[in-house]
């Protein structure tokens, strides 16, 4: 399945340190400039998904809607992550190829 792959992409960067996960930290992260792509799970709340994508949207990083709390958490090795953000542009490619082809985003 599609979806173990981004998995996969998200281990390898959790474990190389360009993933940040969690509301406060992502946020932080974006500010920065250093997010190129966010993951919102599924499940998360409708208050916090509309929130980092406005956040996202004046960044014009892109967002993924992807997977459920407890699977993307488990990916990066963490617990009740509902926002992951990717600083690794090889990572973000990878995960945008794997979703669409490449074709759905802007390069950023």
């Amino acid at each position: 399945m599609l979806i173990n792959k981004v998995y996969g992409l998200l281990g390898l960067g959790a474990r190389a340190g360009k993933i940040v996960s969690g509301m406060d930290a992502v946020k932080n992260d974006l500010n920065r400039n250093k997010v190129r792509m966010i993951i919102i799970a599924k499940d998360a709340s409708e208050k916090t998904g509309n929130q980092i994508k406005f956040l996202a949207s004046k960044k014009e990083v892109p967002v993924v809607v992807i997977g459920t709390i407890l699977d993307n958490s488990k990916a990066i090795g963490k617990e009740n992550r509902a926002i992951i953000g990717v600083k690794d542009k090889n990572i973000t490619e990878g995960i945008k190829k794997i979703i669409c082809g490449g074709e759905a985003f802007g390069e950023n």
